[in-house]
């Protein structure tokens, strides 16, 4: 089976070469850590190891809490973590870099994952919310290491696709040794696609327990400095906004300049993929808005500031400080059928949110959210208008749903503990 998968992945590879090399060259993608994806990984001691992996930014972000329990627990285990994205690269690096060796996730060749699994020599290996592979798995299994898929979940978009191949489904989840659900609705999909019951444990999710309470981020007076933000200033952040969304902000945004209440409102508009910086900075542009770009003046704090210019976040891993001084908050990819950004940042932090009806990734967490009345759902423009127009206006409303939605988070927490116990046990038959 692993030699037809190789065959595969090798007429994929040379499929997608090109489209690869394209993004390499024109939106610098795909440049590092290619000596990892062909296997050549690194551990920094002699011991066994705990292999982490999550795809990109959400995922790397709830590892959090896992980690520092696993580290507290296990000292006797090495920690490693690998990543896909460049931008979960980014974020892992910024994490953890000083104390855990990071990687891009080495490619599902079966030569490629032997040589990764004999160098790093994992005891258990921990996939963040799903990405389970056909070779990863077995080579997984035939050296001993236990799988476990930790905050598991299964969209709605990609449940379909899994049914339609059940068969090796089936056969790919069976080599998992456990799944760590994040609600009912996501184990029910797990058992539909032939998972043991005594496979499945709902833990929660843990992108709770990794939410910050508090606007108290580190860097946050910084950036206050940086972007000239006075006391008593508004600032509405759309994070993590995808195409399409930049120019019904702009709309939403230009309208509301023209009310006296909201004349002074500033945006800050931070989009979701680092490739797409160039173009929302041109988008600004060219709705007749001037911009400052947060890259050059990042560090600068003596700058001066045209305060009606629309700030455009276009560096890694500073959303969460924008996040921190905003007012009110857009949650973007969610406008557009794209399946939503996390919300659970904004909200932990005590913010007002907003976000659109696309939000099938985070399907749970709305759910919680909207039932608690803590955040709210907007289905275009015109509503993303009223609600940001009366946030400003309200700022009673404002807090009782930012409070709400605070709430929600902390009734919600605790999968820590549940996933640390889970791997506890298993750990300690792997001895």
């Amino acid at each position: 089976m692993k030699y037809v998968l190789d065959i595969v992945y090798s007429i994929v590879f040379l499929l997608l070469l090109p489209k690869l090399l394209f993004r390499r060259f024109t939106q610098n993608r795909y440049k590092d850590g290619w000596e990892n994806r062909f296997g050549k990984v690194k551990k920094r001691t002699d011991k066994k190891t705990i292999w982490i992996h999550a795809v990109s930014v959400g995922e790397v972000n709830a590892t959090r809490t896992i980690i520092n329990s696993l580290k507290e627990a296990f000292p006797q285990y090495e920690i490693v973590l690998s990543t896909t994205t460049d931008t979960g690269f980014s974020r892992a690096t910024q994490l953890y870099g000083k104390e855990l060796s990071v990687f891009f996730f080495p490619m599902d060749f079966s030569f490629v994952m032997r040589r990764a699994f004999k160098r790093l020599d994992p005891a258990i290996c921990l996939l963040m919310e799903l990405e389970v592979w056909p070779n990863f798995t077995t080579i997984a299994n035939e050296s001993g290491a236990k799988v476990v898929v930790v905050n598991g979940r299964l969209s709605e978009r990609s449940f379909p696709r899994y049914k339609l191949i059940r068969f090796a489904t089936k056969w790919m989840f069976g080599k998992v040794t456990m799944f760590l659900s994040q609600s009912d609705e996501y184990s029910q999909r797990f058992k539909a696609l032939g998972v043991a019951n005594d496979k499945i444990i709902n833990t929660g999710t843990l992108k709770y327990d990794t939410a910050e309470l508090s606007d108290n981020i580190e860097g946050k007076d910084v950036l206050k400095k940086e972007i000239s933000l006075d006391d008593g200033e508004n600032l509405w952040v759309c994070g993590g906004t995808g195409p399409g969304e930049e120019e019904i902000i702009l709309e939403v945004f230009s309208e509301l300049r023209k009310d006296n209440a909201t004349k002074d409102l500033r945006l800050a508009i931070v989009p979701r993929k680092p490739e797409r910086f160039n173009d929302v900075a041109k988008l600004i542009v060219d709705a007749g808005f001037k911009l400052h770009r947060y890259s050059e003046i990042k560090g600068k704090s003596s700058l001066e500031i045209d305060k009606d210019a629309i700030i455009l976040g276009d560096t890694m891993g500073d959303l969460r400080k924008f996040y921190a001084l905003a007012s009110c908050v857009f949650i973007g990819r969610s406008l557009t059928p794209m399946g939503g950004s996390d919300m659970m940042e904004s909200t932990a932090m005590g913010k007002f949110t907003t976000f659109g009806p696309y939000t099938f990734n985070f399907k749970q967490t709305v759910e919680a959210l909207l039932n608690g009345n803590g955040a709210v759902e907007i289905k275009d423009a015109k509503e993303l208008f009223m609600q940001i127009d009366k946030a400003i206006q309200d700022p009673q409303y404002r807090n009782t749903i930012a409070t709400n939605g605070q709430n929600v988070i902390k009734k919600n927490q605790g999968a820590t503990k549940k996933t640390l116990d889970v791997i506890s046990k298993l750990l300690e038959t792997s001895c």
